[in-house]
């Protein structure tokens, strides 16, 4: 999807003046940034509402109340379907001290957000030293601590696989089955089953309930029905999916709704 062009976003810095750089603003429905990359790890976090960001390898979704781990350097864009809080912090190598970390999803804890919300009115010209600049560094050792959650989903580089997985990223209901998709895309099952289990560290069907528990949670934050997303994502029964939903995510889909 294209954004609607009615909003623009604040500036990407050229440079970080602090060690610690804040970019705190809303994302318009169905408006997506396009893909870039930055010198600096960034933290992103939604105060309210879901976002998606795709990477090169990578399908995440944020849930409300998660973060996400951006390296130096990654390629990634952002889109949401509905308005976003978005928070987002760009940490120099002076504050993360050689710490590093891959691409992830985090469980933001209530220290991190209450943090995040009082940094977020600190500007970004903050003395150097000083109780601000204190705060900051508290936040970036907490954000280092944050335990990776469960929503992301690998992408495949094989060309026939990419053609399957954006399909049903588009339509996660579809049911075919990895024969019929090796028919529509030109392969053997064998072939398909083979690269998806070494591009995607997960078999077909496992990487299919995947992406079908990731497109769940906007669909329940948006007030949908357990029954009803349950059937919209092709579950043969609600039974079924409130099974798999907390065997992956630890809590049952009418709970994880309840909690937003």
């Amino acid at each position: 999807m294209q954004h609607t062009g009615q909003n623009s976003v604040p500036p990407v810095p050229e440079q970080l003046v602090r060690p610690v750089h804040g970019r705190m603003f809303d994302i318009p429905a169905g408006y997506r940034i396009d893909m870039h990359s930055h010198e600096w790890v960034q933290f992103t976090y939604a105060g309210a509402g879901s976002m998606q960001v795709l990477t090169e390898q990578h399908n995440f979704l944020l849930p409300p109340q998660c973060g996400m781990w951006l390296p130096a350097g990654l390629r990634h864009t952002v889109y949401s379907e509905r308005t976003l809080a978005f928070r987002s912090l760009y940490l120099s190598e002076a504050v993360l001290n050689g710490y590093q970390r891959d691409c992830c999803v985090v469980q933001v804890t209530p220290l991190v957000r209450e943090l995040i919300e009082k940094a977020s009115g600190f500007g970004n010209d903050y003395p150097e030293q000083g109780p601000q600049a204190r705060l900051l560094q508290v936040l970036v050792d907490e954000i280092r601590d944050l335990p990776e959650a469960p929503f992301n989903l690998p992408l495949p580089s094989d060309p026939r696989l990419r053609r399957i997985t954006d399909a049903l990223q588009a339509t996660p209901e579809d049911n075919r089955s990895i024969e019929a998709w090796a028919q529509q895309v030109g392969a053997s099952r064998r072939t398909l089953a083979r690269l998806f289990q070494a591009q995607t560290q997960m078999p077909f069907q496992t990487w299919r309930q995947r992406l079908r528990l990731l497109a769940a949670l906007p669909m329940l934050e948006q007030g949908g029905s357990v029954t009803a997303v349950a059937n919209e994502l092709g579950y043969d029964s609600v039974s079924a999916f409130i099974a798999l939903f907390q065997r992956h995510y630890g809590t049952t889909p009418g709970a994880w709704a309840a909690r937003l």
